[in-house]
């Protein structure tokens, strides 16, 4: 089993429990709204989101890990990579990410967990390049993008919804461990 500890955090696969605090977390409006077209998802589309993850890990040998406080065990959120099949203009591509729950914003987790996910894309799993995509406006997920070394490469627009898009990248010669 794939996990990762970091200081304060612990990332690793998806358990059953997971899913009602995932649940919550995506049932908040105020975490949803630079995802996709901004909708909440209920527990059903929230365990198919946990199943497709899982089964991205059996195929692709990454994934999107579960993200858990060392201290109190509580789920904060996710953070780790997929390959965004959303946007097929940057593929082949690996996409790096997070969602935390509110209550876990501004005290540096995504960060923490984002980094140490890159730095098992560009060290563990091999990959020479990872990018991240957010929403034009997501000043908060930009923000770690430049904490971990990431540069905008180009803007675009979601196929689906058009709202604008900035899609960053990051090699593995500019990473720093």
């Amino acid at each position: 089993m794939t996990e990762i500890r970091t200081p304060r955090l612990i990332l690793r696969r998806w358990y059953d429990d997971d899913l009602a605090p995932l649940a919550e977390i995506h049932a908040d409006s105020q975490v949803m709204r630079w995802i996709g077209d901004g909708s909440v998802r209920d527990l059903g589309h929230t365990a198919e989101d946990i199943e497709r993850w899982e089964e991205e890990w059996d195929e692709e040998g990454f994934g999107l890990f579960a993200v858990e406080l060392l201290a109190s065990g509580e789920l904060a959120g996710f953070t780790g990579l997929s390959v965004p099949t959303f946007l097929p203009e940057v593929l082949p591509a690996v996409e790096i990410g997070w969602r935390l729950g509110r209550q876990f914003w501004g005290q540096g987790y995504a960060s923490e967990a984002a980094h140490a996910a890159l730095e098992f894309a560009l060290q563990d799993r091999g990959l020479d390049r990872v990018i991240s995509i957010a929403r034009v406006g997501n000043d908060a997920s930009e923000n770690v993008m430049r904490k971990l070394g990431m540069v905008p490469e180009r803007e675009t627009k979601h196929p689906v919804y058009g709202h604008p898009l900035r899609v960053h990248t990051i090699d593995l010669t500019e990473f720093r461990a």
